[in-house]
């Protein structure tokens, strides 16, 4: 099962925004690029902040297989999901997938997404 509506970042646009004005943060299998979004003003009173969306991007410098992308995409969709209530709201996120990442498994991929988000303060009580 993949990231609600809501929660995904498809859009070229979004994705230059992130890589153009975003910060970096680096593991040994993942680089996540993060901008945090504010909350458009209407008349006086603020909106409240938007849903925190992700987007992945994973080359063939990975692997030429596309069977062995859309795993890693998968494991990843599902540490982001399991890893969703705890991020904090209005940030668009990418996770760039590093070639070593092919011998990972979801355990890892996991730990080191909770583990790139702490350096980003994006976790709710980092």
């Amino acid at each position: 099962m993949g990231l609600p509506k809501a929660n995904r970042l498809k859009h070229w646009r979004d994705f230059q925004l992130v890589f153009n004005r975003g910060i970096a943060r680096r593991s040994r299998y993942l680089t996540l690029r993060g901008v945090r979004v504010t909350p458009k003003e209407k008349g006086s009173v603020r909106e409240q902040p938007c849903a925190t969306q992700v987007g992945i991007s994973i080359g063939k410098k990975v692997s030429k297989k596309a069977v062995v992308r859309n795993r890693i995409k998968r494991q990843l969709r599902r540490a982001v999901r399991e890893l969703m209530p705890s991020i904090i709201p209005g940030w668009k996120i990418v996770l760039v997938v590093k070639p070593g990442a092919v011998e990972c498994e979801y355990e890892h991929f996991l730990r080191e997404l909770k583990q790139v988000l702490t350096q980003a303060e994006v976790l709710n009580g980092h």
